[in-house]
């Protein structure tokens, strides 16, 4: 075997993260990568993305941010307002984010990032798309080839092999659930409790609304919040766009089937739950057209016991699914992408007696596994900040809520935490400021060498270590 450029790489899904691994692993040189998408094309839908200076870090070494920023409105400040009178809670101002970040905080359409991440895929000869063409089975984790079963549409169901196999397949992900069957663990997707409308009003829909207009031309984000629910709005798409990102109790999915994600919500139904909200919102859910309400069911699962097993890997959603309220799930699932290439990128190579070299499939196996490490704690954390940041914002009437609002009326002073985490400066700075590509290449060589010494003394979980 030649360098580790010419390994094969299979990725199962490609969503953002699917698309951000394929992209990372060209980036680093490898020549062989192929990536698998049940879906017959891409079909771009969604709704407005934040786009945090800590992705914008991780594209533009992929050369992939110049476009979407172009597109992009920069967001300034952060108004986060009452649902029922609109009266302005706290106002946190955020002009300065690119002096202290090296990037701006924006707020962009999601077609634009994948997109982004879709073009520059195809300018890679070394990634191959297999549209319509679906996981069955990962029939062998290794210590040879990765073995997995997929089917393409109207066809035969035919076996394919990989040095490593990544599963970007998202919250329903096949590879997530035969990796855990494999070593006897499990984490079964469940209820948030919480659902989502996501809206996108045109300029035109909003022009003739003097408040409405004044919402699409600033470079505000906006939050409304009320007893258990909540409402985003920011412009997108040169303002060209409002999108609104909704959140509320789950009640139209209770009695769906488990399998279902989304559903044809009703306009009567979306405007009474917002119903006692002031009549700027109102208005703006008013313009949704009768029969395009779509309604998303927000769904998560318990910590997994392990991302990876053998020479397969987990990234994003399939490992770590996160309520919007931080506004980070795209972005680690690409920071995912880009640590797991980098760490596969470093793995040494074994060199035999007669001079020759190989890359050992354990120097693999552990190689995945300090990317795990790389990324667990940091990802989990965030996961638990947007739920804690959810509930906080959900407050009914009493003396947290109380306290929550004064907390929001102290926020107005530059620099002082408030309660809604994403615009919170502490939180930012926590987050703006990781460079995870920067933190991967410090920290490979010391978290692989104790790897392989565990592996070396023969203690520690066999099943995550071994190939």
């Amino acid at each position: 075997m030649g360098g580790v450029e010419e390994l094969k790489i299979s990725i199962v899904g490609a969503g953002m993260g699917g698309l951000a691994c394929a992209l990372a692993f060209a980036k680093k040189g490898f020549k062989h990568i192929d990536v698998y998408e049940a879906a017959s094309n891409l079909g771009f839908v969604g709704a407005g993305i934040q786009l945090a200076p800590n992705l914008a870090r991780v594209l533009d070494r992929w050369d992939c941010w110049a476009k979407i920023q172009a597109e992009a409105t920069v967001v300034t400040s952060s108004s986060i307002r009452e649902g029922s009178t609109n009266k302005e809670l706290s106002l946190v101002p955020m002009p300065d984010l690119e002096d202290l970040y090296g990037y701006p905080h924006c707020v962009g359409h999601r077609a634009s990032l994948a997109g982004s991440l879709y073009d520059g895929c195809l300018k890679e000869p070394a990634i191959t798309f297999h549209f319509g063409t679906a996981l069955e089975s990962v029939k062998d984790f290794g210590p040879g080839k990765v073995s997995f079963t997929v089917k393409a549409r109207n066809a035969e169901p035919y076996e394919e092999q990989a040095d490593i196999l990544i599963g970007a397949d998202g919250i329903k992900s096949g590879v997530r659930t035969t990796l855990l069957k494999r070593i006897n663990s499990s984490a079964e997707v469940e209820d948030t409790g919480q659902a989502a409308y996501r809206i996108m009003l045109s300029r035109a829909d909003m022009e003739k609304d003097s408040e409405m207009l004044e919402l699409l031309d600033s470079d505000c984000a906006l939050r409304w919040i009320g007893e258990k629910r909540h409402i985003v709005a920011y412009p997108i798409s040169n303002k060209t766009i409002y999108n609104l990102s909704t959140c509320q109790p789950d009640t139209h999915f209770a009695a769906a089937p488990s399998v279902t994600y989304t559903t044809r919500g009703d306009k009567s139904a979306m405007l009474e739950v917002y119903g006692d909200f002031c009549p700027l919102v109102k208005r703006m859910l008013n313009l949704v057209p009768e029969g395009e309400v779509c309604e998303w069911r927000l769904r998560s699962h318990k910590p997994l016991e392990s991302w990876t097993l053998g020479t397969v890997a987990l990234l994003g959603d399939a490992c770590h699914p996160t309520l919007p309220h931080l506004g980070q799930g795209a972005t680690m699932a690409i920071e995912d992408a880009a640590v797991v290439a980098e760490c596969v990128s470093a793995v040494p190579l074994h060199k035999d007696e007669d001079g020759t070299t190989r890359i050992d499939r354990e120097a693999l196996a552990r190689a995945l596994k300090v990317y795990e490490m790389l990324r667990r704690d940091r990802t989990y954390a965030l996961v638990e900040m947007a739920a804690f940041s959810g509930r906080t914002l959900h407050l009914g009437e009493g003396k947290a809520k109380e306290e929550r609002d004064r907390q929001f009326a102290e926020g107005r002073k530059k620099g002082n935490a408030v309660p809604d985490k994403w615009a919170s400066p502490e939180v930012q700075k926590m987050v703006y400021s990781h460079d995870c590509v920067a933190e991967a290449r410090e920290k490979f060589e010391e978290l692989y060498s104790g790897l392989a010494k565990e592996h070396t003394d023969g203690v520690g979980n066999t099943n995550r270590i071994t190939v």
